[in-house]
Formats: structure tokens, C-alpha cells, sequence
């Protein structure tokens, strides 16, 4: 019997806010251990959460990037379970009353298109962290307590561990593009719990879910589904039947254990928390966050097929980061795209990745580029003279032309000029006489001694056409 996989997805991403959801202790990553907490924090008794404003702002803005309802009236619950790097023994967290609902992702598969119904984005606090020590035992750090997170809940949408990585990809992308996460998984920024089942090929009833958490990678999401799909059908084959339980994906061993068997939403016997008011979302704060929203990496991978004539991996390798995306079309408006995305995807690229920096740390402008262009396409300098001009453009605030006159990299065009290097160096070159006359190719051998003799500022097309004008007179 072939069997068709059902996945759900519920994403964890940290918002880029400078403070907890609740206090004002510091969001920095990698400080010493249980120096960023406070008594809210770290659940002491009489201590009051107050709402980050910033944090229903940045949850509201990734549902308007994924097409949801935004529920302008919401509240925050308490959802309850005890355990060691959980302080207060319940977790803020949204119930039945998220602040978005109802959404839409779509992404690309091998050239196919597919798309992913969210069934709710709500915002709710992180919960520290074990440190587990063969020698001096379990250590909990607090630090994470209180960071502000965004879960994404999918619909059961998926159906390969492929559809799963490239939803996911789209959604951190979408994160990027709204500059509300920082999107470094080495961090930990975002995290996924995946739902996993199987049924009969052809059927609609949906089978006994089985969950997985610890996954830290989007690629050891895709090692953990395909695992959990074998799995089950090897459990099904053999005449047994799924559980419905929770299993920690160990990417290491790739296996997954048992950690607790069924849990619903009523073990957590959620209810509205007593110390925080209602959220409300005016119209003129709605439409502020809305207007925050930017061309989105789907809609732009598909304007960068269309109308920029690219192929699939040129427009992905560009829609996916937000600031290429921006200089591309902002260069776009006044040269071709294709001569602006060369560059960007190869030598601006490989600069940025040498540095480890991201172009807004740069002194690089579409303006720059569009002179870099235009000057190489005048002829007024060489592909080869721009590439020694680029470091200048990321690192001076110096326009395009007044680094190639400081470097002396404007390009001879004078045919006149060209024509005295080009007979000068014939002259001096006669083995290359001699083997041209043989019937030998040396076309490319008098080009380089004459861009030699004119120190590499020769326009290499016209010092090409006057050697074989000059070598058919012999």
C-alpha cells in the first residue's frame, strides 16, 4: 500500500526587540549566564508584566505579510505546565483569541507552486534553558526567559519533507524582508515542532498525528520528517498502530524517543491572565503596520522571471535577500537588470561573503552601481578595471569616477593611440610574425603584450580589431 505523509508545521520565531515582552530586561544573545533577568522575568512573587508595545507590532506585520485577519482586539493567557526553565509554572501565551488568523504562504517546489493555509500567528514569551554538564550536572540559565516570540501555526498542508524546507525557507525569508527577526539559526531565532502522519494514498481522513520537537535546522527538519514518515509506515506494515505522542528528534543519532505520550490543549488548562489588560489595535495603527509591509520575496522571485527575463536560480539567489533585492531594482531604473544583477550576484556577492557583511554596513548605493555599469558599457574603463574599483566603492564615500581617476584606470580608445602600440608591438614581436604567417593563432598573445605595453588601460575590442587589421597587411 502507498501511503501519502501529512505535515504540520508550528514555527518559533525571536522578534528583534531590544527588551523581553514583559520587562525591560536586555533580548542580547550570548550574554554570562542569569545576568539579563529581573523578578518579572524570573516569575517572582508580586512582580507585574507590561506588554511590549513593539512586539504586537512586529507579530502584527508577519500577518499582514502572510495575508491574515488581524483580530484588533485580542489578549494574552496563561497556558500551564511545570518544568525546570519555566520559573512561574505557566507560560504567556495566546488561546483562543490569537492577535492573526487565517493566513496564506506560498513557496516554490522543484518550479511548482504550492502554498500553505496558517492557521493562526500569536505572540507569546520564550522559556530558558537547560545547560546540561556531564560533571557538574544541569544548569539552568534564565537569560531566555521572557524573549518575545512569534509561534506560526500551519495547517496540515504539507505533504513532503521537500514542501516543508522550502515553507520554511520562505517564511524566514518573510521575517528578513520585515526586519523583525534576525533570522540566525546558529542562535536559535527561529525553531519548528513538526506534525507528522500518514494515511492511505487517495484518502482524506487524517491520521494519528505524532509531534517532534528539538529541531534546530531547516535541514534537520528535513532528516526528522523523512525519518518519522519510514517510521511509521514500518509501525502501520507491521500491524501496529501510531500513538499519539511527542518525540525528540536527536539530529546527531538520527532517531527520534519517546518524551510524553498524548497532550491536548486542555492540559494546559489555559485561561486569561489576571495582570495583563486586553490589546486593542486601532485602525490607524493597522494601517500604519500595513503600510510597513514591503514587495514580498515571492511576488519579487516572480517579477525577476517575468519581467526581468532571469532564470529561476538568478531570481531566487536575489529575491531571497531583502538589501540585494532593494539595490537590484533601485539600479534596475536606469540600466539594464542584467547587467546590474551580474554584478550583484558575482562580485558584490563574493565581497560581502569574504567581509561577512551585510551591504547596509557598506558604503555601496544603487547610484555607484549604476555609474560602475555605465562606465564599463562607455568603454571608458574595462570588466577587469571594474572589479579592482568595487573595494573602493564598498569601503570610500568617493563617486565611481573619481576612484577610477585616482586608481588610473580610464581605458585608451583613441584609435590612433592604440593603432602606434599595436604596430610597436608587431614590430618587436616577430616569432609571433613568423608563426602568424605559419598558419598559427596569435591573436591572443599580441592582444596581452598590448595591453601590457599600455599598462591595461587599451580598449581591449578596439586593440583586438586593429592586430587583425594590422596582420592581414602581412
Amino acid at each position: 500500500m502507498k501511503y501519502e505523509a501529512v505535515i504540520g508545521l508550528e514555527v518559533h520565531a525571536e522578534l528583534s526587540t531590544k527588551s523581553k515582552i514583559y520587562c525591560s530586561c536586555s533580548t542580547g544573545f550570548g550574554a554570562p549566564i542569569n545576568t539579563h533577568t529581573c523578578p518579572v522575568c524570573t516569575g517572582m512573587p508580586g512582580a507585574l508584566p507590561v506588554l511590549n508595545k513593539q512586539v504586537v507590532h512586529y507579530a502584527a506585520k508577519m500577518g499582514k505579510a502572510t495575508g491574515c485577519t488581524i483580530n484588533q482586539l485580542c489578549k494574552a493567557d496563561r497556558k500551564n505546565y511545570f518544568y525546570p526553565d519555566l520559573p512561574k509554572a505557566y507560560q504567556i501565551s495566546q488561546f483562543d483569541v490569537p492577535i492573526c488568523e487565517n493566513g496564506e504562504v506560498f513557496f516554490y517546489v522543484d518550479g511548482v507552486k504550492h502554498s500553505c493555509r496558517l492557521e493562526r500567528i500569536h505572540f507569546e514569551e520564550d522559556a530558558g534553558k537547560l545547560l546540561h554538564d556531564e560533571i557538574d550536572g544541569t544548569i539552568v540559565d534564565f537569560n531566555r526567559c521572557g524573549v518575545p516570540l512569534i509561534e506560526m501555526v500551519t495547517r496540515p498542508d504539507l505533504h513532503s519533507s521537500a514542501e516543508a524546507k522550502e515553507f520554511l525557507e520562505m517564511i524566514k525569508t518573510t521575517l528578513s524582508y520585515l526586519d523583525i527577526c534576525d533570522c540566525k539559526m546558529e542562535e536559535g531565532s527561529i525553531r519548528c515542532d513538526v506534525n507528522v502522519s500518514i494515511r492511505p494514498e487517495g484518502s482524506t481522513e487524517l491520521g494519528t498525528r505524532v509531534e517532534m520537537k528539538n529541531i534546530n535546522t531547516f535541514s534537520g527538519a528535513v532528516r526528522a520528517i523523512d525519518y518519522e514518515i519510514a517510521r511509521q509506515i514500518e509501525v502501520v506494515e507491521n500491524g501496529g498502530e501510531i500513538q499519539q505522542e511527542t518525540r525528540r528528534w536527536d539530529d546527531v543519532k538520527l532517531k527520534n524517543t519517546v518524551m510524553r505520550t498524548k497532550e491536548d490543549a486542555q492540559d494546559y488548562r489555559y485561561f486569561p491572565d489576571p495582570d495583563l489588560i486586553a490589546v486593542e489595535i486601532s485602525d490607524e495603527w493597522l494601517h500604519q503596520i500595513e503600510s510597513e509591509v514591503p514587495e514580498l520575496p515571492i511576488t519579487r522571485y516572480e517579477r525577476y522571471l517575468n519581467e526581468y527575463g532571469m532564470t529561476a536560480m538568478e531570481a531566487r539567489l536575489l529575491s531571497d535577500s531583502f538589501e540585494k533585492a532593494e539595490l537590484l531594482d533601485a539600479a534596475a531604473k536606469q540600466v539594464k537588470p542584467k547587467a546590474a544583477a551580474n554584478w550583484i550576484l558575482s562580485d558584490i556577492s563574493k565581497y560581502l561573503n569574504d567581509k561577512g557583511v551585510s551591504l547596509r554596513e557598506t558604503k555601496m548605493t544603487a547610484d555607484k552601481l549604476v555609474a560602475l555599469v555605465k562606465l564599463i558599457e562607455a568603454g571608458t574603463i574595462s570588466g577587469n578595471a571594474g572589479k579592482k574599483v568595487l573595494p573602493s566603492m564598498f569601503e570610500t564615500d568617493e563617486t565611481v569616477e573619481a576612484i577610477v581617476d585616482r586608481m588610473g584606470l580610464k581605458q585608451v580608445s583613441d584609435e590612433g593611440a592604440i593603432l602606434a602600440i599595436v604596430q610597436d608591438v608587431i614590430a618587436k614581436n616577430e616569432k609571433a610574425v613568423a608563426d602568424f604567417k605559419a598558419g598559427k593563432n596569435v591573436t591572443g598573445f599580441l592582444v596581452g603584450q598590448c595591453m601590457k605595453a599600455s599598462k591595461g588601460q587599451g580598449n581591449p575590442q578596439i586593440i583586438n580589431k586593429l592586430i587583425a587589421s594590422e596582420l592581414a597587411k602581412l
